[in-house]
């Protein structure tokens, strides 16, 4: 999703490893424990998937100048070029040489993995706002079932039946279909099934299917990310069977999983959840939760102290819980108060450092908050899709459903947490950073009604590409000028892959915007739309350069991540102020579409961007910005509007308004 968002090399779980049989259900098995049961088995691919290329140094190069082009002037760039010129043939080559001969000893992982995985949990910043994004569920299509306890507890179930089949290897892999009529089809699943899985990848590849790394898949559940002094960790409990519950910031677990690691009967889960909205214990006093908003050191420095106070059983239920469950008191008014609400919320009632918070507000809305280091939004959509899919056509409930009777005051236990007064004093400061800076925050959206992916493909245009366009206009036209931007891009067809830059302003975007805001009376429609179409094509051109590993920022990244490694005095090359520039993206975007989707969110990456989540539908374009003062989300969709109404008028042959 956003640069923020998102992967690593993973020690491999025994439970879903590549080698992990797919276990057929035994005939005592009920049907209702899996999702689907996949004829190949969840981790055939992952073994022969081709590693992640490390790009030559000189297209790098070459492609880093392309994209600094329309930012800077004339002589700024001339001296970009002599920086460049001087690395690509002094340090630089030597690092990349370093690079290339350790990527040939670590053939098990990508050359970002680790540095990437790095980069997240050495950053000392709160989660919050700063790296965890959300996804917001789509309505149950049956309205009646987007009652809160009758939600909660098909998605509850549905998400443990995930888990059951990801670990029964009978999750269908993951695979990026191009003939799908050849490659999804029940009898190629069989033939690919006899293929050992060291060779699975090539017979995908020959009928034009692409298998999809799946490695953090096994990070979605039983997994926290633990604060520590410096960098913090990952850790995986998946031998825990119990769910994490927060409710007006009170801790509840119950097993979801029986010893037999089989579902817990829905109407059991429906009755624990009852009993849980229904208690009526106050908020807490001190709410613990507000302590996975803080900066990393102080939350590593007060996790010891809760520690220390005699609570570390109580932590280590919440560390291990298959997932944290938030349910939320309230309904949602509209999609401004979903957004916040699904971001952060008021603190008390998410444990964000969880790998995922699946929230449930009173009227059923729902969305998945994630934790970003352990990976990125392939895994978290897939699991979305699933879950909404199963919760959806076959509920494990109904609204008319009557919970079990059985006695949830024994199997619901509420989590007491010990607190000195060192704790109630980090909890109280946490309250006050958590409250001011959530304060600052604006989020709006915009739901372009007149045309979407199907109106733009007929024009031969890339939807994205025109998405992209419009937020270059409309920052033009606010702003007067062309910014660094963003967009992410996974690159999951490789081992361990995690994502790429998509560098959408260029030079051909900076002229069409131009001839759009600042002339476009001097234009025809005609030539408008064939810088569109330049545009377009570019861009192409750059989302398969990026897909395939074939960006710059990864590698560049890496070769300053090698350095600071190996010691090495912080090239020049680095300190070139175009390279701080062109890394600081004041355009942070991320797409997705799905037909569980309603929305996604994140907060800016820098103090004075803009956050855009954005998707391109069948018939309309909708996006979702955050800002901080300074900057107007506000205003800045209302340029996006502008910038989207001339680029149908230019294609509709009418004549642009200034």
């Amino acid at each position: 999703m956003v640069p923020r968002l998102l992967l690593r090399a993973w020690p491999r779980c025994p439970a879903v490893g590549p080698g992990a049989p797919s276990r057929r259900l035994s005939a005592a098995s009920e049907p209702d424990q899996y999702l689907q049961r996949s004829i190949v088995p969840t981790m055939h691919y992952q073994d022969s998937l081709p590693r992640l290329p490390i790009p030559k140094l000189e297209d790098t190069i070459r492609r880093y100048l392309n994209a600094l082009k329309p930012l800077l002037d004339d002589g700024q760039f001339r001296k970009t070029e002599q920086f460049c010129k001087s690395f690509e043939n002094g340090i630089g080559k030597e690092l990349h040489k370093q690079l290339v001969a350790q990527d040939k000893q670590n053939k098990h992982t990508s050359y970002i993995s680790g540095p990437w995985f790095d980069m997240y949990l050495t950053a000392r910043d709160s989660v919050v706002l700063n790296f965890n994004p959300f996804i917001a569920f789509n309505p149950d299509p049956k309205s009646e079932y987007n009652d809160q306890l009758t939600r909660a507890t098909n998605m509850t179930v549905s998400a443990i039946r995930f888990l059951k089949t990801l670990r029964a290897g009978l999750l269908e892999p993951e695979v990026f279909h191009l003939n799908p009529a050849k490659s999804d089809t029940d009898t190629f699943k069989r033939l690919i099934s006899f293929v050992p899985s060291s060779l699975s990848w090539y017979g995908a590849y020959l009928v034009n299917a692409y298998p999809l790394d799946m490695s953090q898949y096994f990070r979605l559940f039983n997994s926290t990310r633990l604060p520590k002094p410096s960098r913090d960790e990952l850790f995986t409990d998946d031998k825990a069977r119990h769910l994490l519950v927060l409710r007006k910031g009170n801790f509840y677990i119950f097993d979801v999983l029986d010893q037999d690691g089989n579902i817990v009967s829905p109407s059991e889960i429906q009755a624990h959840l009852k009993y849980i909205l229904s208690d009526g214990s106050p908020a807490p006093e001190f709410p613990l939760a507000y302590l996975t908003s803080e900066n990393r050191d102080i939350w590593a420095e007060l996790r010891q102290k809760l520690l220390s106070s005699g609570n570390e059983e109580g932590l280590r239920k919440v560390d291990s819980a298959v997932f944290c469950l938030c349910l939320d008191d309230f309904p949602i008014k509209d999609l401004i108060h979903l957004s916040h609400n699904m971001l952060h919320g008021d603190g008390t009632n998410r444990w964000f450092d969880k790998s995922f918070n699946l929230i449930i507000a009173k009227d059923g809305s729902a969305a998945v908050h994630f934790e970003h280091s352990w990976g990125d939004g392939v895994a978290v959509l897939r699991f979305f899709n699933e879950v909404f899919k199963d919760s959806t056509q076959t509920p494990a409930i109904t609204p008319q459903s009557q919970p079990a009777t059985t006695d949830s005051t024994d199997a619901v236990r509420k989590l007491n947490f010990k607190l000195s007064d060192a704790l109630k004093t980090g909890i109280t400061t946490a309250k006050e950073k958590f409250d001011a800076t959530m304060k600052t925050l604006t989020i709006d959206g915009v739901q372009f009604q007149r045309g979407g992916k199907k109106f733009l493909k007929k024009q031969k245009l890339s939807p994205d590409a025109v998405a992209q366009l419009a937020f270059q206009m409309a920052f033009l036209r606010q702003y007067g000028k062309t910014v660094a931007t963003y967009e992410s891009c996974s690159t999951a067809a490789f081992k361990h892959g995690r994502t790429e830059t998509i560098r959408p302003a260029s030079i051909y975007t900076k002229r069409c915007s131009e001839a759009f805001v600042r002339e476009p009376s001097k234009h025809s429609a005609g030539e408008l739309q064939q810088m569109m179409a330049d545009c377009s094509k570019y861009h192409g051109q750059l989302t398969k350069e990026a897909a395939m590993g074939q960006g710059f920022d990864r590698h560049l990244f890496v070769l300053r991540y090698l350095a600071a490694a190996k010691g090495i005095i912080l090239p020049e090359f680095y300190l070139d102020p175009a390279y701080e520039q062109i890394n600081h993206n004041v355009l942070s975007t991320s797409t997705l579409s799905s037909p569980a989707v309603n929305l996604g969110g994140f907060a800016p990456v820098v103090s004075d961007g803009f956050g855009i989540g954005y998707a391109v539908h069948d018939n309309w374009i909708g996006c979702n910005v955050s800002s901080y003062p300074g900057r107007n989300a506000r205003e800045f969709l209302q340029c996006v509007e502008k910038a989207l109404e001339d680029i149908f008028d230019a294609l509709e042959g009418k004549s642009i308004k200034s």
